[in-house]
């Protein structure tokens, strides 16, 4: 019996028929071209974000949840100047912030990335966002890496206020909607890091 295998997601993978299916050796950075997009302007960044899937179906307590508990929880972002995809998360995390109470704030450059490598993720550029409790600046769920359609960001920080409340990580995780990796282009000026 011939079996029809097909490997997709990452450019390089092969699909072939047959009874066993053969890869190329994929590279950390291949996998990393394959799952970030630099944006330079607001046309390239709106064609990605009409690849990105929205959420369309949530639980029945996402609104109550968040709303109960927008006081106890923070947002901070990570942004930089002219970043296209910044300012488009900014108004979307400002927007939910404000209809169910959460604080929205911007974190420096540098503390963005010592988070993100405390949490084991690869710096990609800006933005990154995380949400946390008011109280403790070290417990922190990441809720998105580039910017997102709404939906999907109040998905993230339902499932982020869930985890930072009980429910287990690995539950929550698999749950949240995937991180889009559209991010500012990086700028020649400083070199690669």
């Amino acid at each position: 019996m011939t079996r029809l295998v097909f490997l997709l997601g990452i450019p390089g993978l092969v699909i072939t028929s047959g009874t066993c299916a053969t890869a190329q050796t994929i590279t950390r950075q291949d996998a990393m071209r394959a799952a970030i997009h630099p944006v330079p302007d607001q046309a390239t960044m709106q064609a990605w974000l009409t690849r990105v899937p929205v959420t369309r179906e949530f639980p029945d307590d996402l609104s109550a949840t968040l709303s109960g508990e927008g006081q106890a929880f923070v947002i901070e972002m990570s942004t930089s100047a002219r970043c296209v995809p910044c300012g488009d998360l900014w108004v979307k995390l400002v927007t939910l912030g404000r209809r169910y109470g959460w604080k929205v704030q911007t974190i420096t450059p540098t503390e963005a990335m010592i988070r993100s490598g405390r949490l084991g993720l690869p710096w990609v550029g800006h933005p990154v966002a995380w949400a946390r409790p008011v109280a403790d600046e070290n417990r922190v769920v990441p809720i998105a890496i580039g910017t997102d359609h709404a939906p999907n960001l109040a998905r993230n920080l339902y499932l982020a206020a869930k985890m930072l409340t009980g429910v287990r990580p690995a539950v929550g995780v698999r749950a949240m909607s995937k991180f889009t990796g559209i991010v500012e282009m990086p700028n020649p000026d400083r070199g690669q890091r």
